[in-house]
């Protein structure tokens, strides 16, 4: 089917990371997506892709240009004269100082969705610091979320800032474009990581607004037996999320804890016993055990996968989320995906 951005053009001025991703994602909808790229690999883009072919150039169009020299500006601008959307992922004044910000590339465009990727934003007393994923997450407060009282926070994946960084600015971006083809006006996405990770972290924010996040209350998602990763006995690990009454008793029914009364689910006193208990058992057989007693079932389990048994998990090959090339390196699929609203006609 055709995909829902198709005839969209967005010129994308590489960087590294979330503007990039975001770019990919925009192509894999459908939109023709053209990559100013610089000559030379940025020294960190080097370091952390090696000679590998960056899998978030997927579906794109790579136009080497030298910006700071008069012809490259000149043909960077004419790029952008007959585009619908830009991205760009420089600090703040940057683009301004090349002669390729907002108000240089409206007097060529007035329809042109300008994106501009950051992680602090265009305006705020850090707008000028260098940084990274790791950093924007810890200033949203959702970093602490990641440690029991008294541990240290763990370093997240790249997901959480980067990535949700880059969906918002797509997310941004795909918004303005449906207002600029019906007002024929412009807009800036100011798609600044902190903001987005403090956004997504919504649900965080309603839990701890009922005492049990960031406060003396026990917390569900950091001390109840119930929500946790543990380990197995041959060092493997398993995930359990059982939150629902419902869930619950069904994980005690498969462990055969029959001893313990689902209705004391929330129990505050009970939870460091049952949190040992649940590890001891947990701990007596091997990931391969639980994998065959608890998945597919209701009590919200999943083993702890590395990527490369995550692309043979089964359940993701039957969606086709993991791409496999040649040479072993991996992709995966664009997300979401689409389906006519009323089937076809035989």
């Amino acid at each position: 089917m055709t995909l829902p951005l198709n005839g969209i053009r967005v010129v994308e001025f590489e960087g590294i990371g979330p503007g990039p991703l975001a770019g990919r994602m925009l192509a894999d909808m459908g939109a023709e997506v053209i990559v100013i790229a610089r000559r030379q690999k940025v020294a960190v883009a080097a370091q952390l892709g090696g000679d590998k072919d960056s899998p978030l150039r997927r579906g794109k169009t790579i136009v080497p240009l030298d910006l700071k020299d008069p012809a490259g500006l000149a043909e960077a601008l004419a790029l952008v004269a007959g585009a619908d959307a830009l991205i760009e992922g420089n600090r703040p004044g940057v683009m301004e100082r090349l002669g390729l910000g907002p108000a240089d590339c409206a007097a060529r465009n007035p329809r042109l969705v300008y994106g501009r990727m950051t992680g602090w934003g265009q305006a705020g007393p850090l707008a000028q610091s260098a940084g990274h994923d790791l950093n924007y997450v810890a200033l949203t407060g959702m970093l602490s979320l990641s440690a029991r009282p008294g541990e240290t926070p763990a370093i997240p994946p790249t997901v959480l800032g980067d990535a949700g960084g880059a969906l918002g600015l797509a997310f941004g971006i795909a918004c303005a474009l449906v207002d600029a083809r019906a007002s024929g006006r412009g807009r800036v996405v100011d798609g600044a990581i902190v903001d987005m990770v403090a956004m997504l972290g919504g649900i965080a924010l309603w839990v701890r607004n009922n005492g049990q996040i960031d406060g003396p209350t026990p917390s569900p998602f950091h001390q109840s037996p119930f929500y946790d990763v543990y380990a197995c006995e041959d060092g493997g690990h398993i995930t359990i999320g059982a939150l629902e009454p419902q869930f619950y008793a069904l994980l005690l029914d498969k462990l055969g804890m029959t001893d313990v009364d689902p209705a004391t689910q929330y129990d505050h006193a009970t939870w460091p016993a049952l949190k040992s208990r649940f590890a001891d058992v947990f701990r007596s057989q091997p990931r391969a055990h639980w994998d065959a007693l608890l998945g597919g079932t209701d009590v919200c389990y999943a083993p702890v996968l590395s990527v490369a048994e995550a692309a043979r998990h089964p359940h993701n090959v039957a969606r086709g989320i993991f791409i496999e090339r040649p040479d072993g390196t991996l992709d995966v699929a664009g997300a979401p995906r689409f389906s006519d609203l009323s089937p076809s006609e035989q």
